[in-house]
């Protein structure tokens, strides 16, 4: 018998205590990438490494997620949160432009452009996102798959209707890179957390930016990391930044990046159409069981399935030794790579 890159890796990589259907939360975290944090931390315990970590690791992230993403490298800026990227783009826009998410966007999708009190701002539904789009728009600030909920977005819809109007796009895809085909280069921007579902330490984010758009953005958060050759900008004020997407590095927490260049790896050895596959299909037995009981669930080919109003259920689910998520009153339970048939039955017999 044939054995799946997929089921290898899982076998080696993964032994959870529970049953974890949480990942929209927060992914398990492989082996390989726990023995390279714990390998980092005893180097830095007995003053072994130089500097507390190494940009080789960084830069080996960098082009994973870019393989991931579909992008060149150069495209792709690392950092340590969504925030801080969608931080970066609201402040390149001028007073009064239009920024138009969908309602219920997560907060740190929206809250950069809300707080700064001179921008426009509009929501709608996301259904209703692509004709919503107007040519006073300036931006369409949105998520691939919401988090509250797990709806995926009309991608291409959007980007038709931004481009109909001269709008940018920011797509946040923390909830869908790593199951989810991401084609980044696609958008002006795209802002990923890397501790779901690319199975990351927390620590991790990732920025895409198309050459036009790295034009209009401030060097804002520019510190020596954003000189690009590491540790030859640690003096004084610095004259350019690195060119392409580099420029906007954040200096790294080292133990994240150590063990996030391992997650991105396996990701990458298992491909996107196997991991979508995998957890698109146990998303749709799980939603085929939950509307046999009886529960109203939100349709779609998610991999993250929603029951709106069963949130007081996860105690049970947890007291069976079943992790998910409660978001906005919805039960929340996320499929990826390490979950199984037997996973989804388990959650069906105790809600059944």
């Amino acid at each position: 018998m044939t054995i799946s890159p997929l089921s290898q890796a899982v076998a080696a990589e993964f032994a959870p205590e529970v049953t974890y259907l949480n990942t929209s939360s927060w992914g398990l975290l492989p082996r390989r990438t726990i023995a390279a944090v714990k390998a980092l931390a005893d180097e830095n315990a007995a003053g072994r490494r130089i500097g507390a970590g190494s940009f080789d690791a960084v830069e080996a992230a960098r082009v994973g997620f870019a393989r991931l993403a579909g992008v060149r490298p150069d495209r792709v800026a690392t950092g340590s949160s969504v925030t801080v990227h969608v931080g970066l783009i609201a402040a390149s826009l001028p007073a009064g432009a239009e920024v138009l998410a969908p309602e219920g966007e997560f907060t740190s999708v929206v809250s950069p452009f809300a707080l700064r009190g001179d921008l426009r701002m509009r929501y709608v539904p996301l259904a209703g996102l692509a004709e919503a789009v107007r040519p006073t728009t300036a931006l369409v600030a949105f998520s691939s798959v919401q988090s509250a909920d797990g709806r995926v977005a009309d991608l291409a819809a959007v980007r038709a209707a931004a481009a109909a109007h001269g709008a940018r796009t920011l797509l946040d895809a923390t909830q869908s890179a790593g199951w989810f085909p991401l084609d980044a280069g696609a958008y002006d921007y795209t802002v990923t957390g890397g501790f779901k579902f690319l199975l990351c330490p927390r620590g991790t984010s990732f920025l895409t930016v198309t050459e036009e758009a790295q034009a209009t953005l401030p060097n804002l958060f520019a510190g020596w990391v954003a000189a690009g050759a590491p540790w030859t900008g640690n003096y004084g004020a610095l004259e350019r930044v690195a060119p392409g997407a580099r420029g906007f590095d954040e200096p790294p927490a080292f133990l994240s990046y150590h063990g996030a260049e391992h997650s991105l790896a396996l990701l990458g050895e298992i491909g996107t159409e196997a991991l979508y596959t995998h957890a698109t299909s146990l998303a749709a037995r799980l939603r085929s069981g939950l509307s046999e009981r009886g529960h109203t669930v939100v349709p779609g080919e998610s991999a993250i399935v929603s029951v709106p109003g069963l949130e007081g259920r996860e105690p049970e689910l947890a007291k069976a030794g079943i992790a998910v998520s409660t978001p906005a009153g919805n039960l929340r339970i996320s499929c990826h790579l390490y979950n199984t048939q037997a996973d989804v039955d388990r959650v069906l017999d105790v809600l059944g």
